[in-house]
């Protein structure tokens, strides 16, 4: 196994990294209040069957992603290469005007998860952001994703927010609320 900077060669085979989720367990959002004392609670609940979510990389991060193998942007692809084969890929880009790394997509091929693969990818990502002296690394992920909502808490992100707005217009639909999360590297 071989952790480095993703290689331009490789592309075909790193979008082919299966990035589907399964989930059995939600965070469930309840909502309590408006206006200034509005609040939120979440609850893990477990769900009535398991959740098998396809999740290609999409258009935006396949062209962030050839940017960054061309050197046409600036920002992070790791891999994790088994067998001269890509298994695990970590997409990030700075927001300098936040002074954070902001991890974009995170997948590791099926048959090698649970094996600290995607853990060893993040805590890399901490401390390229603790090289570059910056703030934070942030991440997003929707309450239904439980395995990297239990995931980023071991490697030391803290829930900071939420919307419930960004993937549905209608009434709080809660297994589709996104999750905001910081590293504080400060």
């Amino acid at each position: 196994m071989e952790i480095r900077a993703a290689l331009l060669a490789e592309m075909d085979d790193l979008h082919e990294i299966d990035g589907t989720i399964e989930s059995t367990h939600y965070l469930h959002v309840e909502q309590a209040g408006d206006g200034p004392t509005l609040s939120w609670r979440l609850e893990e609940r477990r769900m009535r069957s398991t959740r098998t979510i396809s999740n290609p990389i999409d258009e935006e991060n396949r062209f962030f992603l050839r940017q960054l193998l061309t050197g046409a942007e600036e920002g992070i692809a790791l891999a994790i290469v088994r067998q001269n084969l890509p298994v695990a890929l970590l997409l990030a880009r700075e927001a300098h005007d936040r002074r954070t790394l902001c991890l974009t997509d995170l997948r590791v091929e099926s048959e090698y998860r649970r094996q600290g693969f995607a853990t060893a990818l993040l805590l890399m990502l901490i401390g390229e952001a603790r090289s570059r002296q910056l703030r934070a690394v942030s991440a997003e992920t929707r309450a239904d994703n439980a395995p990297m909502y239990r995931l980023l808490p071991r490697c030391g992100f803290e829930l900071a927010g939420l919307d419930t707005r960004r993937h549905t217009n209608h009434d709080l639909v809660k297994e589709s609320a996104t999750l905001f999360w910081y590293a504080a590297l400060d």
